[in-house]
C-alpha cells in the first residue's frame, strides 16, 4: 500500500522491498523522511526502487543520503535500484555518487 505525501509516495513492496514514486522535492520529501526511515530500520526496505520517481531536486538527493545514514545507525543495509538519470547526474554535481550504489 502506497502512501502518497504531497506529489511522492513511499510504498512497500513484500520482503525488503519498497519503491518511491513521484516527485522528490522540498515539499514532499519532510514527509517521506519518516515512512522510510521507519521501513529501514524494520528491515522491510532494503531495496528502494527509484523507477518511479518522476522528478527530483537536491531536496530528494539528501532524502536518499539520509535513509543512508539511518540504515547505517540501524546496522541494516540499503540499495537503491532504478535511480533516475537526474538524480544520478545531481549525485556526481554533489560528489556524493559514491555514497549512493545504484544499478
Amino acid at each position: 500500500m502506497a502512501s502518497v505525501v504531497g506529489s511522492g509516495a513511499f510504498s512497500l513492496q513484500g520482503g525488503e522491498r519498497a519503491a518511491v514514486t513521484g516527485v522528490l522535492d522540498f515539499d514532499s520529501v519532510a514527509a517521506l523522511l519518516p515512512q522510510g526511515s521507519a521501513a529501514i530500520t524494520a528491515g522491510t526496505a532494503g531495496f528502494i526502487d527509484l523507477s518511479g520517481v518522476t522528478a527530483s531536486d537536491s531536496a530528494g538527493l539528501a532524502l536518499l543520503l539520509e535513509w543512508l545514514s539511518v540504515a547505517r545507525a540501524a546496522k541494516k543495509s540499503l540499495r537503491y535500484e532504478n535511480m533516475p538519470a537526474q538524480l544520478q547526474q545531481l549525485a556526481r554535481l554533489s560528489e556524493v555518487e559514491e555514497l549512493l550504489l545504484w544499478d
